[in-house]
């Protein structure tokens, strides 16, 4: 198994966030810069694989406030040795696919080969309407939600992804689709250098385009896909080939999904999937729990559960949520003393055996020296049973 770092990344404690405004503060984000880089420069020499954020905008509330992960994928990369950098994800449908493929190309070069891909389809409508317009004018989509809005938002993901493979893996591409065009139309390019050294120009009509620079690894940095729990979206990844994080499910809706998985990309069942994870590792199982309500339960109440992420917890016939130490001793939090997290994987992998563990890494809501501690220990003394 694998373990990767995961960060929204947040701006400001609990009390902080509560007070207003937090993410508009230059103080609480300088904050957690220097933080972030104490904390990875520390996965970086441990062994982590890989440190990932999300995308998401005008978030004044100070959760999430990781506008640009490439930016902070190549910060933190030029901070460390070998950890991986990636995003999960890039909302691809309030994207453009060219400066998407360019951009990971570039950091992918800027890293040695360390950038890993990770895309989304965007739910949270306040950005991702505003953000989309330009281009297509897709609207977010809400887990679970099947209807126009979310049909438009998929077509434009999947279009998006086949724009960005072509970028990557051709020489020169050309595309024709509903939201994209290249060429655009009937550009004129009559530049006698290109006539000579370059390509794509008949009859001085430019009729293809080459998108520079190539990733470095071949064919392309890892792809991933956070954080699916739909069927479509375990079909696309695994007829791709891109590797799925699943969050946390309860098996009457997880095994379904892990079972498509491995019918459409022909691999052994949980291969080329993993688990998103709350990774909290405290002296008691106490304390550990008392962090997790100020950062992983704080957080999913408040900017989560709104948006339905909490419906794979429900149990359909009891019609009741788990407990927290239910949730820890199953394995759906993994909260507690070494031996308490160590149990919890261990449950885990016993349902589902998969290749990787995103840890869920709650910066600025557990503070800085219990985080440091926590991340050390789960590589030293969690990992060691599983890798």
């Amino acid at each position: 198994m694998k373990a990767s770092l995961f960060y929204l990344p947040s701006i400001g404690s609990r009390p902080e966030i509560e007070s207003g405004m937090a993410g508009t503060n230059p103080a609480f984000y300088q904050r957690m810069l220097a933080e972030l880089s104490e904390q990875i420069r520390l996965a970086d020499d441990l062994g982590y694989n890989s440190v990932s954020f999300t995308e998401h905008h005008f978030h004044i509330e100070g959760f999430e406030v990781s506008n640009n992960p490439v930016l902070l994928d190549l910060y933190f990369a030029m901070q460390t040795k070998r950890i991986r950098v990636g995003q999960l994800g890039i909302v691809l449908p309030a994207a453009n696919p060219l400066r998407v493929a360019e951009d990971i190309a570039m950091l992918d070069h800027m890293t040695g080969g360390r950038a890993n891909a990770g895309f989304a389809r965007g739910y949270q409508r306040r950005w991702v309407d505003i953000m989309a317009q330009q281009t297509h004018g897709v609207s977010g989509a809400l887990p679970h939600q099947h209807d126009a809005i979310d049909a438009a938002n998929r077509a434009a993901f999947e279009e998006n992804w086949e724009i960005i493979k072509k970028a990557w893996k051709q020489e020169m591409i050309t595309h024709d689709g509903q939201f994209w065009k290249i060429p655009a139309g009937e550009t004129p390019w009559t530049l006698p250098t290109t006539q000579k050294w370059g390509k794509g120009v008949e009859d001085g009509i430019l009729k293809s385009v080459g998108v520079v620079p190539k990733p470095l690894q071949k064919p392309h940095p890892p792809v991933f896909l956070p954080f699916a729990s739909s069927e479509n979206s375990i079909r696309w990844a695994a007829r791709e080939g891109v590797t799925a994080i699943l969050p946390a499910m309860l098996p009457e809706y997880e095994e379904p999904l892990y079972d498509v998985y491995a019918e459409v990309s022909g691999r052994p069942r949980t291969h080329g999937t993993g688990l998103l994870r709350d990774v909290i590792i405290a002296d008691t199982d106490e304390e550990a729990l008392a962090l997790w309500a100020d950062s992983g339960q704080f957080t999913g109440r408040a900017w989560f559960e709104p948006f339905g992420f909490r419906r794979g917890m429900l149990d359909s016939k009891s019609g009741q949520y788990l407990t927290p130490e239910q949730a820890v001793a199953q394995g759906y939090i993994l909260a507690g003393t070494v031996d308490t997290v160590i149990r919890g994987l261990e449950a885990n992998m016993k349902r589902q055996n998969v290749e990787w563990v995103f840890c869920y890494t709650y910066n600025g809501l557990i503070p800085h020296a219990k985080l440091m501690n926590s991340i050390e220990k789960f590589w030293t003394q969690v990992m060691p049973r599983f890798t």
